[in-house]
């Protein structure tokens, strides 16, 4: 119960699993690397929504971009049968960041998810990473994340 230990001293509860909405799987494991399906940034009061550029700040996005980091932890719980100590390793992140064509500052709100896994994990948590920008997300949320892990 390490990270969940760590997690609760930041006063952080993971999320539970979201469920797809479309036909997929919410998450792959060959060997011990598991694919998570792209997370939407969703807190406790439901979708993070809106346009960085537009009507989102890159704060804004930076806590829409944690949320998804939280939403992509607790599908790895799931994927090691409900022990997250089973993480060894965040290997890459996508970032998708709803924002306007002139917004370039892609890369700083996806730092809210990798600096948040930093935080938590330590040097295992530092990865791979893309950000780049979209034109629309899934019901209009503002970022979604999908991630590679290792685990045990």
């Amino acid at each position: 119960m390490r990270i969940e230990a760590r997690l609760a001293d930041m006063g952080v509860a993971l999320p539970e699993v979201l469920v797809p909405a479309a036909n997929y799987v919410p998450y792959v494991q060959i060997g011990d690397i598991v694919y998570v399906s792209g997370q939407i940034s969703a807190g406790s009061d439901g979708p993070i929504c809106g346009k960085l550029g537009e009507n989102l700040s890159v704060k804004d996005g930076c806590v829409a971009a944690r949320a998804c980091a939280l939403h992509l932890l607790a599908q790895v719980k799931a994927a090691c049968g409900g022990d997250l100590d089973k993480l060894m390793r965040v290997i890459k992140l996508t970032g998708f960041v709803h924002s306007t064509s002139d917004f370039i500052d892609q890369p700083k709100v996806i730092n809210g998810a990798s600096d948040f896994l930093v935080e938590v994990l330590g040097d295992a948590g530092r990865h791979a990473r893309s950000a780049v920008s979209t034109v629309g997300l899934p019901f209009g949320v503002a970022v979604e994340i999908e991630g590679i892990f290792q685990v045990a």
